[in-house]
């Protein structure tokens, strides 16, 4: 029997965990929708590929300029999400200029990198936001 409610409560947990990892991108379409750019354009070029992110990066910089027209859900609106937003649209559009620009690949891979780690940065501080 004790076995069993444990079990049950694990399961409780382990269900609004699930719950809580996805609600980021449930509750802000925009950021979702970046991370469809930033997951195919950034996972290819830590693999060398830089295609992906050299035809797509004006796509990048119009995701991003798109989290600060949509409405940030509430609960995210924070002057630390603000301030991290405002850091992925300016990276957005420098990594557009570097690659128009012909910068080398190592500079596009920082540059990509970069804008990945303040992504990163953005959902981190959402989770922190719901605690």
């Amino acid at each position: 029997m004790k076995s069993l409610k444990f079990l049950a409560v694990l399961c409780f947990f382990l269900v609004v965990s699930n719950l809580s990892a996805q609600t980021t991108f449930e509750k802000w379409p925009a950021i979702k929708t970046f991370h469809g750019v930033m997951s195919q354009t950034f996972h290819p070029a830590e693999e060398g590929d830089l295609n992906p992110i050299k035809t797509r990066s004006e796509e990048m910089v119009q995701k991003a300029e798109a989290l600060s027209t949509e409405a940030i859900p509430a609960e995210f609106k924070t002057p630390a999400i603000a301030a991290s937003v405002k850091k992925l649209q300016a990276g957005s559009k420098s990594l557009d200029k570097l690659i128009k620009a012909k910068g080398t690949d190592k500079e596009v891979l920082a540059a990509i990198t970069s804008l990945h780690d303040v992504f990163h940065e953005i959902v981190g501080l959402c989770s922190e936001e719901k605690h």
